[in-house]
């Protein structure tokens, strides 16, 4: 199956500790990833959360598809305050399947720096599309987490 990965790194004016804690909490991906539109079944079983989320995809402008994928988070504190990591796997239908990490190292001001790394696997065709829009959420998760955690000026 064809793959892909993506890399994007962001500061942000928090501790590793705090942005570890927030991207730890499946609740505040809504938002974090302009697709998603809701999450539920979270069950949490030693240090593995797993979860259903629902991405919004809007296709011509007029048509509307829920896409309901399974999640599995991960996260490693055990380096910290130094740095943290939140890692795992997304499940799609249509064969697309992603498994991600964020590794957060703490910068000598008291912020992090955020390195969000995306490996997509896709069925012929699909890649380019799935990576188009996996890029794009990217960019976002970047500004987003900066605004919930305190702007880096």
């Amino acid at each position: 199956m064809p793959s892909t990965e993506l890399s994007h790194s962001y500061d942000v004016a928090a501790t590793p500790a705090a942005v570890l804690a927030h991207l730890a909490e499946p609740a505040n991906y809504i938002g974090l990833s302009p697709l998603l539109v809701d999450v539920r079944d979270v069950r949490r079983e030693g240090g593995v959360t797993h979860y259903v989320a629902v991405e919004r995809f809007r296709f011509l402008g007029l048509v509307r598809h829920d896409n309901v994928i399974r999640v599995t988070l991960r996260t490693d504190g055990a380096r910290l305050p130094a740095e943290a990591t939140v890692s795992g796997e997304v499940v799609s239908p249509g064969g697309v399947r992603m498994d991600y990490r964020f590794a957060v190292t703490a910068r000598g001001d008291g912020g992090s720096l955020v390195a969000d790394t995306l490996r997509l696997h896709a069925p012929f065709g699909l890649l380019r599309y799935a990576a188009g829009k996996a890029a794009a959420v990217q960019t976002e998760r970047g500004r987003v987490l900066a605004r919930r955690l305190g702007a880096d000026d």
